[in-house]
């Protein structure tokens, strides 16, 4: 399991580095040339509208999404449509957690979780069950592990979905609006998993419009519009002296 860390890294050394990421859907430029850094330990928000491109970039990071111009580095590793091996080295290291669970239904807790260890890293059972074990604990949900998916509620299934991204041990969390399909009452513990995630050096990359979160526990927020970055700050500059106009119409139609 990810040994907790006791304080953030200095978070002066690249994890995640794009450089001038183009991407098109046919006709469709989705990303115009977005650079961006993520330093390791550092917890950096998303946030912007609709259509922002904000989910697309975010693919990136593992490859989900191809991109046609730039380049994007992860862990010092190049991260290259043409080069498969680093592709599969570096999903290896990044997990991600979607807006839908993606769970398998027909597999219990514990096997959704133990999966992929079992396959990718070539687990055994015992180690694999054990992982999986603690970080059900870790997640506030270590009594659902012989349930089925459908059995849980959507909270409970969400931080089934991060427990079974931190089973592969992975050095970032990518998180793509994780609590947008969710009732308002289940997002709270959702939210706290994420929270104690941050908390223990984990970097993360957070597609979300959930504010306080933002506020709370980002090192910095990114505002995307129109396939570019419109403006990066920290929670508080961001949020009480945004510089942009088009910043400042986004926040006052969420505050």
């Amino acid at each position: 399991m990810q040994e907790t860390i006791d304080s953030k890294p200095s978070m002066t050394e690249p994890m995640i580095i794009a450089q001038d990421v183009h991407k098109w859907y046919g006709s469709f430029h989705v990303l115009k040339g977005v650079s961006l850094t993520v330093n390791r330990g550092e917890v950096v928000v998303i946030m912007g509208p609709s259509g922002s491109g904000k989910s697309t970039f975010t693919r990136t990071f593992n490859a989900l999404e191809e991109y046609q111009q730039g380049k994007i580095f992860v862990d010092g590793f190049e991260l290259s449509p043409a080069n498969h091996r680093n592709i599969d080295a570096i999903r290896r290291e990044v997990g991600m957690v979607f807006q839908q669970f993606n769970l398998f239904p027909h597999l219990t807790v514990l096997q959704n979780i133990t999966l992929a260890p079992s396959w990718v890293r070539k687990w055994s059972k015992t180690k694999a069950s054990e992982v999986a074990t603690q970080l059900l604990e870790r997640v506030g949900i270590s009594q659902q592990a012989h349930k089925y998916p459908l059995q849980l509620s959507g909270g409970q299934q969400q931080r089934v979905a991060i427990a079974r991204a931190l089973a592969m041990q992975p050095k970032v969390m990518l998180f793509d609006e994780p609590t947008s399909s969710l009732d308002p009452e289940m997002v709270r513990e959702v939210l706290d998993v994420m929270r104690s995630l941050a908390d223990s050096g984990m970097t993360m990359v957070v597609v979300t419009h959930e504010v306080g979160f933002a506020r709370e526990v980002a090192d910095r927020i990114v505002f995307m519009d129109g396939g570019i970055i419109v403006e990066e700050a920290t929670p508080e500059e961001f949020f009480q002296n945004p510089k942009e106009e088009r910043t400042k119409k986004f926040l006052s139609q969420i505050l």
